[in-house]
């Protein structure tokens, strides 16, 4: 029988660094994922460091998705109540999915515990995705032979250039576009908040908010290819 389960990471932090500004992860990150994972039959969980109450940031007005999303019965549920990750079974999901927002550059990349989880669902077989700033959380995930997981994998994220035009450069705790080309990921840029995708094997990453929509359709596709 085929996992119908897809596990969603969201950050726990709210405060840009020492800005004293709110951040939290971006809802169109979760929710264009969300919208074309759920016509496809599949149903969400949601983990995130602490648990419970995760925070939240982004446009949702303007955004059709957004607020279906936000509006949704399950989604309020599930993400007001957020699970931890001693709380997760990998057996139940087909693949894990790391939502951006500026908050997971302080608590994605060094939970050793979300890293366990990622790297045994990628050995188990499952499809490992993540957009924008989400990409922090594959930053120190090994795999067999102790190598990094994205060595050596096509893959994006929010750019060293795109920090610089958001200005938020002075504040971030490190350059993720220059963390993952270090430990040996082949990056992939296109222009600022254009929509960008890469896919490699069974990592799909997006570039930032502007490729939710893209990644979602592609997340289902590679499931559909893995037969999940």
């Amino acid at each position: 029988m085929k996992i119908k389960k897809i596990l969603f990471v969201l950050t726990s932090c709210s405060t840009l660094g020492d800005s004293g500004k709110p951040t939290g992860w971006w809802i169109s990150e979760a929710s264009h994922p969300w919208k074309a994972l759920i016509n496809a039959g599949y149903e969400i969980d949601y983990m995130s460091p602490l648990g419970g109450v995760a925070p939240k940031t982004g446009a949702v007005s303007t955004d059709v998705i957004n607020r279906e999303f936000l509006d949704n019965a399950e989604v309020k549920r599930k993400i007001a109540n957020t699970l931890k990750p001693e709380d997760i079974n990998i057996d139940n999901y087909a693949a894990i999915h790391f939502v951006g927002g500026h908050g997971a550059m302080w608590d994605f990349p060094d939970n050793a515990d979300i890293a366990k989880i990622t790297s045994k669902m990628w050995d188990k077989g499952c499809i490992v995705s993540a957009i924008c700033h989400g990409v922090c959380g594959l930053l120190n995930v090994k795999i067999k032979k102790d190598e990094y997981l994205i060595k050596g994998k096509d893959l994006t994220s929010y750019t060293d250039q795109e920090e610089k035009i958001g200005g938020t450069c002075e504040v971030i705790p490190f350059f993720l576009q220059c963390e993952l080309m270090l430990k040996g990921a082949k990056y992939h840029i296109a222009k600022p908040w254009s929509d960008n995708i890469q896919v490699f094997e069974r990592l799909l990453t997006g570039q930032n908010p502007q490729s939710g929509l893209s990644l979602g359709s592609a997340l289902v596709t590679l499931l559909n290819k893995y037969n999940f």
